[in-house]
């Protein structure tokens, strides 16, 4: 967006998800370890069970939730990870609950099916509700290769959004 700072954009080489699933195995794997270290807490909005196996073979804890259901837990969390779109829920309203659910430093994943106009909406409803845009991740099936041009077939966005530690959010 105009005036704002740019983020930082990284390639996961790892493979596209199943029909049904919001991930693959190894890209489960990636928000865990790069976002969180052991015992801490992810809320798992997902769909498919890559993240909960990421999640148990990190150490880490989480509570597997419904997107919909009214409580993600009393403990804020380090990481939410969801899908995109969300079916019935209002795109600023669940970054709100996002917000007030993390705890300061923490991050909200946001993975999209890949599309150069998508992301724009998701951004700008989660910095409406406090949150900062992060990085944005590109996972592609093949890796990029150093001198070499590569063709890079991706299909999965990945934004992450967090809540600064000097943020005003986490109203917990």
């Amino acid at each position: 967006m105009p005036g704002d700072v740019p983020v930082p954009i990284t390639v996961w080489p790892v493979p596209a998800p199943r029909r049904g699933d919001t991930m693959s195995n190894a890209m489960g794997v990636r928000p865990v370890h790069n976002l969180t270290h052991p015992g801490e807490l992810i809320v798992d909005l997902a769909d498919g069970p890559q993240l909960a196996r990421a999640v148990i073979a990190a150490s880490r804890r989480s509570h597997l939730q419904a997107a919909r259901q009214a409580g993600w837990g009393r403990e804020p969390a380090r990481l939410i990870v969801t899908g995109w779109p969300l079916d019935g829920l209002v795109p600023v309203e669940f970054f709100i609950r996002c917000r007030d659910a993390l705890l300061p430093g923490g991050c909200v994943a946001v993975l999209l099916s890949h599309d150069v106009t998508a992301p724009v909406d998701v951004i700008v409803a989660a910095k409406t509700a406090g949150l900062s845009y992060l990085q944005h991740i590109v996972a592609a099936d093949r890796p990029p290769r150093r001198g070499q041009e590569t063709l890079l077939d991706i299909h999965t966005d990945v934004l992450i959004m967090t809540l600064s530690a000097a943020g005003n959010g986490g109203g917990r």
